[in-house]
């Protein structure tokens, strides 16, 4: 799966690499959390176009969003049966750019988390799939998933899933809605390509969504990841003597 990713490329860098017509500017990203606003590249009136979208895709037939599931992710083996996602693979999808991802592996009894990303630095384009939810006071909310895939031989060690990414070649190929067919990209659906991602563990730091700064990204020794599993360790209560010359024999938790 795909449960916080990272954007640190310049904002010019990446409305070059995507192509979106608007010139946002927006600081690097370090731990991008899901219900947060994230970007996404779509298709729209023959250009593309740079949104914020809440990540956490609500279809429109939902009621009442406090009592439906938060939707991060869409498996690309069954969007074009779930009913979240059958009619956005066909009409509504979109690209995040991003510049890596985490995953949490566990190890020894804790999940360490690990920093994913490609192997030669450049910016990535996951997949995605969007809706826009309206509300009956009329609001209406921009909303959008990542599509995943399961996980190739190597990023396994790490996850059975991976987002799906989509190559600078394929983005025009993955944009086009304009047939409302989805025969030219299901083979865009699929895991990367064995060597194309790397990765690296990371400080629990990243636990915590407050925490969003460059350190994150920083690889960590194992003596580094030992010291925070010794940190995270349940503390034992201090015992204290009882007050006075006597002792019961009882101890005190106080």
């Amino acid at each position: 799966m795909c449960g916080r990713f990272v954007i640190t490329s310049a904002p010019a860098a990446l409305r070059q690499l995507f192509g979106y017509v608007e010139q946002p500017n927006f600081p690097p990203r370090y731990n991008v959390a899901p219900t947060q606003p994230i970007p996404v590249v779509l298709m729209e009136n023959g250009a593309r176009h740079f949104r914020l979208m809440r990540w956490g895709l609500l279809p429109g037939w939902v009621k009442d969003p406090k009592g439906f599931t938060l939707l991060i992710n869409a498996r690309s083996e069954t969007v074009l049966e779930k009913p979240a996602f059958k009619r956005a693979i066909r009409r509504r999808r979109g690209l995040i750019p991003a510049d890596g991802y985490y995953e949490w592996k566990v190890e020894d009894g804790r999940k360490q988390p690990f920093f994913i990303h490609r192997a030669d630095g450049a910016p990535l384009g996951f997949a995605a799939l969007f809706e826009t939810w309206a509300g009956p006071n009329g609001e209406e909310l921009d909303t959008v998933a990542i599509v995943t895939a399961a996980a190739g031989e190597d990023l396994a060690a790490l996850h059975d899933r991976v987002p799906v990414t989509i190559s600078e070649r394929d983005f025009e190929r993955w944009l086009d809605i304009r047939g409302d067919e989805v025969v030219a990209i299901l083979p865009l659906m699929t895991a990367p390509r064995i060597g194309e991602f790397a990765w690296h563990p990371v400080s629990t730091r990243v636990n915590r969504v407050a925490n969003d700064d460059d350190q994150l990204l920083l690889p960590i020794s194992a003596e580094e990841m030992a010291a925070e599993a010794e940190a995270a360790k349940p503390k034992k209560a201090a015992r204290k003597a009882a007050a006075g010359p006597a002792d019961d024999g009882q101890g005190s938790l106080f």
